[in-house]
């Protein structure tokens, strides 16, 4: 069955058909363009799962690279039109679902790998090349020496008809013998070539062991040596070379001849040399890539003791907007701009700037005076920031956020100073951005460990880390115990107890908060039955009620009210026992779709709580249109009645709050209640209930049921 058009496989297929058309004419294989597309199929799937996978792999890039090579696809113009149809149509026809900038930026991740892939194989397919070539040459060289024993007419025939270039000298260097092949590959003739010493062809790129084996085989210590060599030619061109030198000794086996077999790499050379700029440079800006950078700050990481280094970590800011508004043409021409200003400003001595990918650029300066070097290279950077810049005609302003590391060689890794670049960035972002930042080591570890915890919080509840505590609700009239709120906390087993304001936000971040906050609810429900079956001497005073913390994330989650409904069929427990505590931030501006589960639920009896009430800006008239029964007012009112006299202005605000509130017919609850002074003084300004150390810290449930059944007995 053949995949439809318009399907995920029919437009895999489309993509590999446009890429067999590009690249099958500079393709040396006997296959048709049908078969030749037929095996492009494959390696384009990989490239689509590569785009469209959770955690980015580069294997597979490089994997495609190698494929290519295998396919014969060894031109260099077979390589630059698999990644130019890679980068125009890889994401169009691959990846329709998907954040197009992080696909971009992936699909230009993949082109890099696949250029390293490329290159690498075409390497490993070279030095399998020159080993057979090397064996070739033993061969040859065995033939020329029995030739030499043998007859000079037999020798001749090999001699001149080798492919490859052969010399021979005596043990003093002169030469002797020249074969037409390396004529041709020195353009000169055997006279010219006959009147040379072996020791005149020096060149400044020889390998450093190039001459010490030279006169250890001419002494009779070695018996043949193989190396890469250069030679310059007498127009000043450079001709690069296999070459293989052997002794021939004579027939009582003492050293006579010298015999060199030379194989002319210089196009193979200049082909790896055009396969490794692609593979370290950026193909939009032309600036060195990751690949090159991290070889560079390796280098520089290892210098030796008294050098140091310094980077700066560019992130421009709100460069995607850019790419939204004016499309990725525009930004792709804003970047160029952006990398020809920033190379400017990296032009003396130790200094380099490199395109990471996206609108990421770093510039590295080494020296012994990086302290201040790095500081001058941030401010010039910003400064050339400053112009706007051209783009179809509108002038935009480019402004960065830099995070700068300096210090000296050998304490760190490329990869450490990388990341605390990158987390220093983030930081000057953070901040409002167009500035630069030094790094902290205190503000990395926090930002590490950060992220740690991120990635620890997926598997966390399903280990059980999590526990619940519960803190108090008093009535301010008569002192008892009327619930309480349930507040989690999470056993991490290298950081031990951590309050919710150092997981909670993470949650939301990775969408834990929806199965996290549905675990508690549920647990807290649970121990609102728990208490109900061991207060049950207390019907006077009602069921004691659970109070549960909603993030906004839960409030948009579909399944907010059915799961609800659900735990409370479950554990059996009346809707009337649970109040959901909402922040008033959440609320500010909520449209009629955000309230319809609060109303859903106010309707089945479950009271719903306004947090945190006065830390927003809502008006309090907006109190009559939101489906809450309880206003929990924020601490911040209420901390000044922790001495007396209390401030009258404090008073005045919350006397008001409470009086609106009734009049609306809402409970008013007071947070932070530390003092009987101030808990004394809410009760006269008429507030219901409230919670805080004065009465209770959080704990385990245990305590609870003591509180109340200690209010039963009084």
């Amino acid at each position: 069955m053949s995949a439809e058009p318009d399907g995920p496989e029919g437009r895999l297929r489309r993509f590999a058909t446009i890429w067999s058309r590009a690249v099958f004419a500079v393709t040396s294989t006997s296959s048709t363009r049908t078969e030749f597309e037929d095996r492009l199929l494959p390696l384009a799937r990989m490239l689509s799962e590569a785009l469209r996978a959770r955690a980015f792999d580069a294997d597979a890039g490089r994997a495609v690279g190698a494929a290519l090579v295998e396919a014969h696809c060894t031109d260099p113009e077979a390589l630059s039109r698999t990644l130019d149809c890679v980068d125009a149509y890889l994401v169009l026809y691959c990846g329709e679902d998907g954040d197009r900038e992080d696909l971009r930026a992936r699909s230009a991740r993949l082109q890099h790998a696949m250029a390293a892939g490329f290159a690498q194989a075409l390497r490993e397919r070279t030095l399998a090349e020159q080993e057979a070539i090397a064996r070739a040459a033993l061969e040859a060289q065995g033939a020329v020496a029995r030739a030499l024993h043998a007859t000079e007419a037999r020798f001749r025939a090999v001699f001149e008809g080798a492919a490859i270039g052969i010399g021979i000298a005596d043990l003093e260097g002169n030469v002797l013998q020249v074969n037409g092949a390396l004529r041709r590959m020195f353009g000169l003739s055997e006279q010219a070539l006959r009147g040379r010493r072996v020791t005149e062809w020096t060149h400044p790129d020889d390998a450093p062991q190039t001459w010490r084996l030279y006169d250890e085989l001419v002494r009779g210590e070695r018996e043949h040596y193989h190396l890469e060599k250069a030679f310059y030619r007498p127009d000043g061109t450079v001709l690069w070379t296999n070459l293989t030198v052997s002794l021939l000794r004579d027939a009582d086996g003492g050293p006579q001849y010298q015999l060199a077999l030379m194989e002319d790499t210089t196009e193979r050379r200049l082909l790896n040399l055009r396969l490794r700029y692609e593979a370290t440079h950026d193909a939009l800006t032309g600036l060195p890539n990751r690949t090159f950078f991290f070889e560079r700050l390796e280098k520089a990481l290892g210098a030796g003791e008294g050098q140091r280094f310094g980077l700066c970590y560019l992130d421009l800011d709100g460069f995607k907007t850019v790419n939204d508004s004016l499309g990725h043409a525009a930004g792709d021409r804003l970047l160029v701009e952006v990398a020809d200003r920033l190379q400017a400003c990296a032009t003396a001595p130790g200094e380099m700037v490199a395109r990471l990918g996206g609108d990421e650029f770093v510039a590295l300066t080494t020296g012994p005076d990086t302290e201040r070097t790095v500081d001058e290279l941030a401010g010039r950077i910003m400064n050339a920031l400053l112009a706007p810049i051209s783009v179809d005609g509108r002038e935009l302003t480019v402004r960065g956020s830099i995070g700068i590391v300096e210090g000296p060689a050998g304490e760190r890794s490329a990869a450490e100073v990388l990341r605390s670049a990158d987390i220093t960035m983030y930081r000057a972002k953070s901040a409002g951005g167009n500035r630069f930042e030094l790094a902290d080591p205190e503000a990395d570890a926090r930002a590490i460990t950060r992220h740690g915890l991120t990635t620890a919080l997926p598997t966390a509840l399903d280990r059980g880390e999590f526990f619940i505590e519960y803190q108090p609700l008093v009535h301010l009239g008569d002192g008892s115990v009327r619930g309480a709120e349930a507040l989690v906390r999470w056993l991490h087993p290298q950081h031990g107890v951590l309050s919710p304001d150092r997981f909670i936000p993470l949650a939301e971040h990775t969408g834990l908060i929806v199965p996290l906050g549905r675990w508690v609810l549920e647990q807290s429900v649970r121990q609102a039955r728990e208490w109900r079956d061991r207060h049950g001497g207390a019907e006077a005073l009602g069921p004691l009620r659970i109070n549960v913390n909603l993030s906004p994330c839960q409030l948009t989650h579909p399944g907010l009210v059915q799961d609800t409904v659900d735990i409370l069929e479950r554990t059996g427990v009346a809707p009337e026992a649970l109040c959901l505590e909402v922040t008033e931030s959440a609320l500010i501006g909520a449209d009629d779709d955000l309230l319809k589960p609060l109303r859903r639920l106010a309707e089945m009896g479950v009271d719903i709580a306004l947090d945190d009430f006065g830390t927003g800006y809502s008006n309090l008239a907006n109190l009559r249109r939101l489906p809450v029964s309880v206003l929990k007012l924020d601490r911040s009112f209420t901390q000044s009645m922790q001495q007396f006299p209390a401030d009258p202005v404090d008073l005045k605000i919350v006397e008001g709050i409470v009086s609106l509130a009734h009049s609306l017919d809402l409970a008013v609850t007071v947070e932070g209640v530390e003092t009987g002074a101030q808990a004394e003084q809410l009760r006269l300004l008429g507030c219901d209930t409230a919670q805080g150390w004065y009465y209770a810290r959080p704990g385990p449930p245990e305590r609870l049921h003591e509180l109340a059944l200690a209010d039963t007995t009084a």
